[in-house]
């Protein structure tokens, strides 16, 4: 089987004969019912596989869509002019670099349908433009847009370049409204979503259908997907990997299933971790090999985001639809990336409940979370490896020494609230390693900041930075001891927390 990792055009996927999962029937539907659309998805989602069989179809290539749904469903085939701005591979390191990029689309359009010398702005040279291939084809024209949003995620960090940036793509996205006469059918795809009162702002009509339920499976594949068209290619990976098929196909849902576009729709697999999966019949992150959160780290931080709150979010649709607020909250940006989603619905509150999608996003993340949370620069492997042992063997002064010496000399004021840093800090090494970690866990008399699991032990955290452990309304009765417990027995030990409290990080 051909697999078509990083190739996005259709017309070469059919031509050439590589794997196709049919989306023509959402295709079609989406195509006749017309109109202003924008969905976003994470990135390697299908989003421009999507946005080139939208092309194929309005230019009317009947040929590519032999034998799949679309080819029952339609009966009058027509060609439209279509023009199509991708923004996705390219990079945007000044304003010159977008303004480059934008005229490079506009010459070759103009190429096609003529130029006026009389239109200089860009404004002024698409809506000349769509007015030509119009009158030229006497058919209305359709826009699509890829990866409207790279230029503004780039500049994250930059608000005034950010600022330059958006005035340069409103200028020309507002022309859709403008020209709605002239207009067939429009999309924008991205990342993310910047609010209607920025770059969308001219562009009111726009239909977000991101999160509808009609079109949640447009991007992506689904498990009944898989069975209809992979499941020789799972047994193949089954039998190199000596399991059952069975167990193959749970343990890809498990790494890659879970993104939910809608609270009540099926889970989707990250279509290109799976296909790189069953192509080289093994398990890895492949999602995290092609790209690296890093403005999403630096927003977190910046925001004193606490690592915890990543498992069980909440949040409105509103905010999950809008990027103009990550200066006070990261959740928007960390959703719309891919790295939470949907996990449900509270109708009451209207809100949606966020967490992980799968292993892949949790363990990749919290790996990348690692390295700018953990000051280990060097011999972070024998750190691990020294660390876990220690833990597992109930060594409590030796894994609180390692602890002491990992955070030594680390300037915590200049990393906001210091206290949540350290927590935040201490909760990953544990995650990162693999025992079950619970925070903020409450009880009959009271709460504690962190509990860890092993095999054999219990371990019970509380962080306080400058002040006694016994200094919070948790630890009412100074004489109470804390305890490691041990599976084979109760054994009161030195506390974790004391020892690291006697420090300025713990």
């Amino acid at each position: 089987m051909k697999y078509p990792i990083g190739i996005q055009t259709f017309a070469k996927i059919r031509e050439e004969n590589f794997l196709y999962v049919d989306k023509t029937k959402d295709v079609y539907q989406l195509a006749k019912d017309g109109g202003y659309y924008f969905i976003s998805r994470p990135r390697r989602f299908g989003k421009s596989l999507l946005v080139t069989t939208l092309e194929a179809y309005f230019q009317g290539r009947k040929e590519l869509f032999e034998g799949l749904a679309i080819s029952e469903l339609e009966k009058d085939w027509k060609q439209y002019p279509v023009l199509h701005i991708d923004l996705n591979a390219e990079r945007y390191s000044d304003t010159q670099a977008l303004i480059s990029i934008m005229d490079r689309h506009l010459n070759l359009f103009e190429s096609v349908y003529g130029h006026n010398p009389m239109e200089k702005t860009p404004t002024d040279r698409f809506i000349g433009i769509i007015r030509r291939a119009y009158e030229q084809t006497g058919k209305q024209v359709v826009i699509l847009v890829d990866e409207y949003d790279k230029p503004l995620l780039e500049a994250i960090g930059n608000p005034e370049l950010q600022d330059d940036y958006r005035k340069i793509l409103k200028s020309v996205y507002g022309v859709c409204k403008t020209m709605d006469s002239y207009i067939r059918f429009a999309l924008f795809t991205g990342v993310t979503k910047f609010s209607k009162v920025s770059v969308f702002s001219d562009l009111n009509n726009l239909e977000d259908i991101t999160i509808d339920e009609q079109y949640s499976e447009i991007c992506g594949i689904t498990e009944q997907e898989i069975r209809n068209n992979l499941d020789n290619e799972v047994e193949a990976m089954a039998e190199k990997l000596k399991v059952s098929k069975n167990e193959c196909y749970e343990k890809l849902k498990v790494y890659y299933d879970g993104y939910h576009f809608h609270p009540d729709s099926v889970g989707i697999y990250n279509p290109f971790s799976l296909l790189c999966a069953l192509k080289r019949r093994e398990f890895r992150d492949f999602w995290f090999e092609t790209g690296t959160p890093t403005f999403l780290v630096e927003t977190m931080k910046r925001n004193n985001y606490d690592l915890e709150r990543l498992t069980c979010e909440d949040a409105t649709a509103d905010l999950l639809g809008s990027l103009d607020s990550i200066d006070s909250n990261p959740i928007p940006l960390i959703y719309q990336s891919g790295y939470l989603t949907i996990k449900g619905y509270n109708p009451r509150f209207m809100t949606y409940r966020l967490g992980f999608p799968n292993e892949e996003v949790e363990r990749g993340f919290s790996r990348f979370l690692f390295r700018y949370y953990i000051p280990v620069s060097q011999g972070k492997d024998s750190f691990i490896k020294d660390f876990v042992m220690a833990i597992e063997a109930g060594q409590v002064e030796k894994f609180m020494s390692l602890l002491e010496t990992l955070f030594a000399g680390q300037d915590y004021q200049l990393a906001g609230d210091a206290e949540l840093y350290f927590h935040n800090a201490v909760a990953l090494i544990f995650k990162m390693v693999g025992f079950y970690t619970e925070t903020e866990r409450h009880t009959s008399d009271g709460r504690m900041d962190m509990v860890v699991q092993t095999a054999d032990y219990i371990y019970l955290f509380e962080f306080k930075l400058d002040k006694s452990v016994f200094s919070s309304s948790s630890w009412t009765n100074p004489s109470r001891k804390r305890w490691r417990r041990s599976r084979k027995g109760s054994t009161p030990c030195p506390s974790p927390t004391t020892r690291a409290s006697s420090s300025k990080s713990g």
